[in-house]
């Protein structure tokens, strides 16, 4: 008798490791990503290129870093490609992946992990076992209490860090660095990195994944977004059986498999392990279909997988979308119509973005008239006044002078002489044009002749020049002082 139970449990035993054999848990990638995003966070605001740095929006210096090029206040006509970017990549991401920012990217989900599992879990040992998150410590104990402590002061300065890698996009860190120094002169910096740092603390230690269900917006378009292939973690009720009649979950019980909870079909997968549940971070039970509160971390997928693999079987939770998981209806298909769409808007996008990127100017002139249209001379002399804003753009200092390109009739009368403006700089010129040629003969009223003023940089002439349209005001014949 013994030796027929050693023949029918070996295969399976040998079965469940060829099954679980390579098998790489989703959680393993997921901390592979989230160290990924991590280092790129933390190193990318101290990246520059040609003195610029590689993101930076910086209100005090009013300018926008992007790829290593600097562009000024005036020139953000980039900034809608940029939010259409990050809109319609999100919309593409959730469409074809539901929320894999939020369990794979979102710094929300990076701390809750840092703080619950390593710090509390893994480095205190407050909490006993990371594969249940609905048990809550015992705080009536004092070790716990005193643990709770150190777990929070830890985690604060962490969240120091996380807040000043946070300002480290929109102040550069080594004016941060330098700014600190006079935190008296620099109060606005300074009350921003600790009120960052403390909703951070609060957030991760005491509102928990209640933000990822109740304040955070993407939660509530997310389901506008899905549709029958969107790939998430799915249930399959055909091999594993309807479990609930009505909802067994409870949010301040947390779990009460006894409420609702049908007899399980003999023929069902589903050994009502529980271990889907416990995993979850946001307390939800996955068999009962698609919640507003998952977040696609794919903890239930792993908890299921090591399972239903010892048993020599497949996991009853997939990432899968509905139509391939729960309908059986063929495979998923990525390339459907709205997904093209998404990806060619963005291409599309792109393109435009770095299209108007490389054109930057590296000189920016604004030419306005001065109130007075004209003025006239003896010998039918006539003077126009124009206030020339200029601003280098660039790192460096250029020197800069200007022509007329399209009417050889009208000359420069001011400034005479070129004039250098540092890097990153701006400069008023009071200009004077001036004509001595008759270029319009209207005795009835004022006429505009169009004129072209090229600006350059006097050292580098080839690479920084602007063309910008104005009109020279020539009076009517008869005002014209002979």
């Amino acid at each position: 008798m013994s030796e027929t139970v050693e023949t029918v449990e070996k295969p399976k035993k040998n079965q469940a490791k060829e099954y679980l054999k390579g098998w790489v848990p989703y959680s393993v990638k997921r901390y592979w990503v989230y160290l990924i995003a991590t280092v790129i966070a933390l190193v990318m605001p101290w990246i520059t290129i040609g003195g610029n740095h590689l993101f930076l929006l910086s209100f005090d210096q009013k300018k926008l870093h992007l790829a290593g090029i600097a562009f000024d206040m005036q020139e953000l006509y980039l900034m809608p490609f940029l939010l259409m970017l990050l809109f319609l990549g999100i919309f593409a991401v959730t469409a074809v992946g539901g929320r894999a920012w939020c369990g794979w990217a979102c710094p929300q989900t990076i701390f809750r992990v840092i703080y619950r599992d390593g710090i509390e879990t893994k480095l205190l040992g407050l909490r006993k076992r990371i594969k249940n998150k609905q048990k809550e410590p015992d705080m009536s104990k004092s070790e716990n209490q005193m643990k709770k402590v150190i777990a929070i002061l830890l985690w604060s300065v962490l969240a120091l860090v996380a807040s000043a890698d946070f300002l480290w996009f929109f102040v550069p860190p080594e004016d941060f660095f330098s700014y600190l120094q006079n935190p008296s002169e620099h109060m606005v910096m300074v009350g921003m990195l600790l009120g960052t740092a403390a909703f951070i603390i609060v957030d991760v230690v005491f509102i928990q994944e209640d933000f990822c269900i109740y304040i955070c917006p993407y939660s509530r378009v997310q389901s506008v977004l899905y549709d029958d292939e969107t790939v998430m973690a799915v249930y399959d009720p055909k091999r594993g059986g309807d479990i609930y009649q009505g909802h067994g979950y409870d949010r301040e019980k947390k779990f009460d498999k006894k409420k609702e909870l049908l007899a399980v079909d003999p023929t069902a997968e589903c050994t009502t392990c529980e271990s889907c549940v416990t995993v979850c971070p946001t307390h939800i039970d996955i068999r009962k279909g698609l919640q507003l509160e998952c977040i696609n971390c794919l903890e239930c997928v792993d908890a299921c997988t090591t399972v239903m693999g010892a048993l020599g079987k497949p996991s009853l939770v997939r990432w899968s979308s509905e139509k391939e998981a729960v309908r059986h209806e063929g495979k998923t298909n990525f390339f459907r119509p709205k997904i093209v769409a998404y990806f060619t808007v963005l291409v599309m996008v792109l393109i435009a973005l770095f299209a108007m990127g490389s054109t930057k100017e590296n000189m920016l002139l604004n030419v306005n008239k001065n109130t007075r249209l004209y003025k006239t001379l003896e010998g039918g002399v006539v003077q126009n006044d124009y206030l020339f804003l200029f601003q280098n753009t660039d790192s460096k200092k250029h020197t800069y002078y200007f022509e007329i390109v399209d009417n050889d009739k009208i000359k420069i009368i001011r400034p005479k002489e070129s004039f250098s403006i540092a890097g990153g700089k701006k400069r008023k010129k009071v200009v004077i044009l001036q004509t001595k040629e008759q270029l319009a003969n209207d005795a009835r009223k004022d006429v505009p002749i169009p004129v072209t003023i090229r600006a350059y940089a006097v050292d580098d002439k080839e690479n920084i020049v602007v063309d910008r349209q104005t009109v020279f005001v020539y009076p009517r014949i008869d005002l014209l002082k002979k």
